[in-house]
């Protein structure tokens, strides 16, 4: 059985909810399952995990959530990643998805696959979710 982490940062419930689904469908795919907030993430979360996603709105100057998400991402840089599987996700608003490509590189520079991205503008749709739920199933296999 597959290992899959998903930690995230969630101000308004988008990236939340984006989380909770493809927490579904990693389930669903028959996967175990650990989502956390990253408040309550640990660096043992990323290393035991197959496959992980990692989840955070846009914020000033098209970064992530700076306070938190930004620095337990940064304590991964020097791990032995492996080419890890991992999948981002995000929501913007004011901004363009600038921010995501941004963010893939710097995880694929700390040695992730990251084999897929989602990002929604400012509130999740029903084709989003569903999406969601597939990047679940695809971290599953």
């Amino acid at each position: 059985m597959k290992k899959v982490s998903i930690i995230y940062w969630s101000c308004g419930g988008s990236v939340e909810m984006l989380a909770n689904m493809i927490a579904d469908g990693a389930e669903e795919a028959g996967a175990k399952v650990t989502i956390k907030h990253v408040a309550d993430a640990t660096v043992v979360d990323v290393i035991e995990a197959d496959s992980v996603a990692f989840g955070s709105p846009a914020m000033d100057e098209d970064n992530i959530e700076k306070l938190e998400m930004q620095p337990f991402l940064e304590s991964l840089k020097d791990l032995p990643i492996n080419n890890k599987k991992c999948i981002l996700f995000g929501s913007h608003g004011w901004t363009d998805d600038k921010f995501m490509k941004l963010w893939a590189n710097k995880m694929k520079s700390y040695g992730f696959d990251c084999i897929e991205e989602l990002t929604v503008k400012e509130f999740a749709t029903k084709e989003n979710l569903e999406n969601a739920q597939l990047l679940g199933r695809k971290l599953a296999k």
